[in-house]
């Protein structure tokens, strides 16, 4: 068969991609064995057209214009929050399993810090970026839409970004909706910072929950947090001053219930007969406490995967929407019904 490139000249990847009505990119792709965009029937279809216009490729040539690193970044705010060490470990695994290494930098939720993170990441010439630190106000997530720069978001969401996250709000319900089933009828929320899509999620699902039982939404039971144990700690602090006191309280994340618990029970209270909590994400203290907590369970290996595929589909100039996946409410000892 006679096409683009016949003549003097090899046929090239620009003839191939013409040939097929794609980009260039899409035909590396398409002949890397290792990328997982080689087993769809569309890189087949490439590879027939290449073979048939007598495209032969040439490993290193290719390589060297890729400039691909075969390494993603990873934006976390802090390691030591056991969450997000447990989701980066997550992402490593799966992007290995593809090929691919990663390189993780901190930003303790600081804006700027995040923007000098991802620049010192993108200077590094990583393919792509996943974030866990997206804001509801957008940030540095607009700037690399805007750049084009391949990012993905994980656990919290902004905007027109492909993400892989948890239904937080089918969350909060659970945990809120596990309460009411108790009996409760007086139930505080520690709420996350509104900045995060994954705090102002479950706050709405608690609140869902509530309505949905003729319960009142009363404002100061929704007491402030930053996703820390200290700030748990302060967030029990409030809650032992509220008159009459809630007989259960919803936690926006398992470290601000361990500072609560740490708070109250420092002041006398029973767990759970003097006050049920709930935690959420369920890391593996959660079920080791002296009273086992009650949590929701994040199924944080599926979000990482969907994350990883979703760059590589991205870096495949495939389209990338955004993956939700359902929580799991798991009952230990730290709730009952009311005394």
């Amino acid at each position: 068969m006679s096409g683009p490139g016949t003549g003097s000249k090899p046929p090239t990847i620009a003839d191939v991609a013409r040939a097929a009505g794609v980009s260039p990119s899409t035909v590396s792709r398409a002949l890397n064995r290792e990328h997982r965009f080689y087993r769809s029937p569309t890189a087949a279809r490439i590879r027939e057209i290449a073979e048939d216009i007598g495209y032969a490729p040439n490993p290193v040539a290719s390589n060297l214009r890729r400039q691909q690193t075969s390494t993603f970044g990873v934006l976390v705010p802090r390691l030591t929050d056991t969450v997000m060490a447990m989701l980066y470990e997550e992402i490593a695994a799966a992007s290995l399993r593809r090929g691919y290494h990663t390189v993780v930098a901190t930003t303790h939720d600081d804006p700027d810090r995040e923007r000098d993170s991802g620049e010192v990441l993108l200077q590094r010439r990583v393919d792509g970026l996943i974030l866990t630190t997206a804001r509801t106000s957008g940030g540095f997530c607009q700037e690399l839409a805007r750049r084009n720069v391949p990012h993905v978001l994980a656990l919290r969401t902004y905007g027109d970004s492909a993400a892989s996250v948890g239904d937080d709000r089918l969350g909060g319900y659970l945990a809120a909706r596990h309460l009411i089933d108790l009996g409760h009828e007086r139930i505080a929320l520690v709420a996350g910072p509104d900045y995060a899509s994954s705090a102002l999620g479950r706050r709405a699902g608690y609140e869902d929950a509530l309505r949905e039982a003729g319960l009142p939404v009363e404002e100061r039971l929704i007491l402030p947090s930053a996703f820390s144990m200290e700030s748990g700690e302060d967030a029990g602090r409030l809650l032992l001053t509220l008159d009459p006191r809630p007989t259960a309280v919803c936690t926006v994340n398992d470290h601000t219930a361990i500072g609560l618990l740490s708070t109250v029970q420092r002041a006398g209270l029973r767990i759970p007969d003097d006050l049920s909590v709930v935690g959420y994400n369920d890391v593996p203290l959660a079920a080791r406490l002296p009273v086992p907590l009650t949590s929701v369970r994040v199924p944080f290996p599926s979000i990482a995967t969907a994350a990883v595929d979703q760059l590589m589909d991205l870096l495949a100039d495939a389209p990338a929407e955004t993956r939700t996946f359902a929580p799991t409410l798991i009952p230990r000892r730290s709730t009952a019904r009311p005394a």
